[in-house]
C-alpha cells in the first residue's frame, strides 16, 4: 500500500473515531460513507477511491439513495484520471443480487382466494330456525 493511500485511510479512520461520534450514526447507506470510501481507496487507490467516495457522499442526502451500496467490483469503464467525476457513480445503488427465493422480493401475487358456494334457488329453501334459542325467561321485546 502506498504512503497516499496509508495517509487517506489513517484520515478516514481518524475522521470515524472523533466527528463521526459526534454527528451521530444517521447513513442512509450500508456501508457508511466513510467506510464506503475508505474500501474504494484500499482497492482503487486514492484518485479514483476518492472521487468514488465523493460521488457516494453527494448521493447520501435527503432526495438520494439509501440501502445496501458496495463499491463496484471493478472501474466503469469510461473512466480515466483526466476525468476524475467518471469514476463515481452518482445515480443508484451498487446492491448484491437478492438469492433466489429471498423473502425481501415482494413481487409474488397470492392466489384469489375461490368463488363462494351458489346459493340454492329460494324455491328450495326452507323456513330458517331462529337464530338465538333463549334458555332462560324471554326479552320484554320481539325482534321482528
Amino acid at each position: 500500500m502506498s504512503l497516499p493511500q496509508q495517509a487517506a485511510r489513517l484520515a478516514l479512520r481518524t475522521y470515524q473515531l472523533s466527528l463521526s461520534s459526534l454527528v451521530g450514526r444517521q447513513c442512509r447507506h450500508w456501508p457508511s460513507c466513510s467506510a464506503y470510501a475508505d474500501q474504494a481507496i484500499a482497492t482503487y487507490g486514492v484518485w479514483p477511491g476518492a472521487w468514488m467516495g465523493f460521488a457516494r457522499f453527494c448521493r447520501c442526502g435527503p432526495f438520494g439513495t439509501h440501502g445496501i451500496d458496495l463499491v463496484p467490483g471493478r472501474l466503469p469503464e469510461n473512466a480515466a484520471w483526466y476525468r476524475p467525476w467518471s469514476y463515481g457513480r452518482w445515480r443508484g445503488v451498487e446492491a448484491p443480487p437478492l438469492p433466489e427465493g429471498s423473502l425481501l422480493v415482494c413481487e409474488e401475487v397470492e392466489e384469489p382466494a375461490p368463488p363462494p358456494p351458489p346459493t340454492p334457488p329460494a324455491e328450495s329453501r326452507a323456513e330458517t330456525p331462529p337464530l338465538v334459542d333463549f334458555p332462560f325467561r324471554a326479552p320484554p321485546f320481539r325482534w321482528e
